[in-house]
């Protein structure tokens, strides 16, 4: 544990340093800096923040393990790779939640450098209009990581000064309850609330998204009053809106931060694959879109189950997945020695299940691909930039469609249907756009159905899922279906002591406290 999320906290000051390229998220070099030399006005300030925006802490969560918890685990996608995640079969030594854990704590750890130097800056007379709203930035992005940890392991770990922790030599921290880490996340958005700006540079958090997450995370834990009024305040505040381009928030660099967006991974596109781009491209794009610009190696497909759940007409279907016929004419991609390929896709991309693979057909073990994050098959041939598996999109982690069905579930509060207009109106906005028509009463079931197909792919529906009980958790599990065209697989072990993932094991071992039961952190 020393070397994952304490040595990470340790490690902060110094890996924010590094510099990123373009937008706010650019940063001069700040090596040999101490908060008596540096950090004096709000250029300084806003370059150390801009680090907890940027791909390079987020890489190892929002890269397969996103994919794996939010959609394999929820049914939502079928992998041949983190079979795991599909059968309900994880185990503590799992990559995806190690990898998870290890970049949820790192961030953390930038969270509390941050915030305890720009305190000890204040403190020491530093500008306190400046330095407060950072304060409060650092805060709703830990409050953000720690609203995650608590929905993906439960109880775990509080850390809020990991100096002091390594000073005092014991590692050995305990787990705490969930109840507790939910409450040190709403404490921390409270404050955030309280210190960041209405309005800022696009991409950076504000006022209305500390109301937001706070929405969300009141409606995970049935407080459904405070739910409504947090989503209330962010609809009223005209702030945010729906975007007509749907596909576009996920595969073009033009749309990041758009209208839609609260809270996005900040990405570029640059040459190194490994530095602040998405490298989501290669794991959803379709086989037959790999040129020598892009990978494409399809890791995660659509489930047949998530396949069945779209309504006749619905337009998010289509800009979600493809399937046999789905074109797209300005993708013309081109293969050396390649003659039958590219002969099938000189007058642009078609999704065909029926050519043969060689020639450009598709055939997935579910006979379809994901739209959502996959950029194309690169400039030259028609598509976004894309270098091997780097593009430039942001990765949304909270949109505006999600506080309007937010606002009408806190509604709906528990009941079994509601009819009330205000309801109605937030949930039908997301179901107009998506060519649907309105709904004159919902219930739960509708809500979670509109959940699942809105945020299909983005990391989000076992959250979902998981926050119905184990009762109704385990009765939607074991009614997907899990398999692929050629055989239907329906799970039959998922029991209560799955509705949250182990600790990772290597962590245990350092920290045995962290295999005990957990304990309250309020007293």
């Amino acid at each position: 544990m020393k070397r994952n999320f304490i040595y990470a906290a340790l490690l902060a000051p110094a890996l924010l340093l590094a510099s990123c390229k373009e937008s706010f998220i650019e940063r001069p070099s700040l090596s040999g800096t101490t908060t008596g030399n540096y950090y004096n006005n709000a250029e300084e300030v806003r370059a150390a923040t801009s680090t907890l925006y940027s791909g390079l802490p987020w890489r190892n969560y929002e890269s397969r393990a996103q994919d794996a918890i939010g959609d394999v685990l929820a049914g939502n996608m079928f992998t041949y790779t983190d079979t795991e995640y599909l059968n309900f079969t994880i185990s503590a030594a799992s990559e995806r939640i190690g990898a998870s854990w290890g970049a949820f704590y790192k961030i953390i750890g930038y969270a509390n450098v941050m915030i305890k130097t720009f305190e000890e800056k204040k403190a020491a007379g530093g500008g306190a209009a400046y330095l407060d709203p950072a304060i409060a930035e650092s805060r709703f992005i830990r409050g953000l990581v720690y609203f995650y940890i608590a929905r993906t392991w439960g109880a775990a770990p509080i850390i809020t000064d990991p100096g002091a922790t390594a000073l005092s030599g014991d590692f050995n921290i305990p787990r705490y309850l969930q109840k507790d880490v939910l409450r040190f996340a709403l404490e921390d958005l409270q404050a955030a609330e309280k210190g960041l700006p209405e309005s800022d540079v696009p991409g950076r958090v504000t006022k209305y998204a500390a109301k937001a997450l706070m929405a969300k995370l009141y409606l995970y834990q049935k407080d459904y009053a405070n739910a409504r009024t947090k989503a209330e305040e962010v609809i009223n505040s005209g702030k945010y809106t729906l975007v007509s381009d749907y596909t576009g928030m996920f595969t073009k660099a033009s749309m990041n931060n758009n209208a839609e967006s609260i809270f996005s991974i900040q990405h570029q596109f640059s040459q190194d694959p490994w530095g602040t781009g998405n490298i989501k491209n290669p794991d959803r794009g379709a086989g037959a879109l790999r040129t020598s610009e892009a990978d494409a190696w399809e890791m995660y497909v659509p489930s047949l189950d998530m396949l069945k759940e779209y309504e006749f007409g619905d337009l998010r279907r289509r800009w979600s997945v493809m399937e046999h016929g789905w074109t797209n004419p300005s993708w013309k991609p081109q293969r050396a020695n390649a003659p039958k390929y590219n002969e099938f896709m000189a007058n642009g991309f078609r999704y065909d299940t029926l050519q043969p693979v060689e020639a450009g057909g598709s055939l997935s073990p579910t006979r379809s691909n994901i739209v959502k994050y996959f950029a194309g098959p690169g400039k030259s041939f028609g598509g976004e930039p894309v270098l091997g598996q780097n593009s430039g999109n942001n990765v949304v982690l909270l949109r505006y469609a999600d506080i309007l069905l937010i606002y009408a579930e806190a509604i709906l509060a528990g009941q079994a249907s509601t009819s009330d207009a205000k309801a109605l109106d937030a949930l039908n906005q997301v179901r107009k756009r998506a060519g649907l028509n309105p709904k004159t009463s919902i219930t739960n079931d509708d809500i979670l159905h509109e959940r699942r197909v809105e945020f299909a792919f983005e990391g989000d529906y076992w959250y979902d899922i998981q926050r119905q009980g184990f009762a109704k958790a385990k009765a939607i599990i074991e009614k997907q279906n899990r398999g692929t065209v050629t055989g239907a697989v329906y799970l039959t072990n998922f029991t209560e002591d799955k509705m949250y993932l182990p600790i990772p094991a290597g962590e245990i071992v350092q920290a045995p406290a962290l295999g005990k039961d957990p304990v309250p952190y309020y007293k």
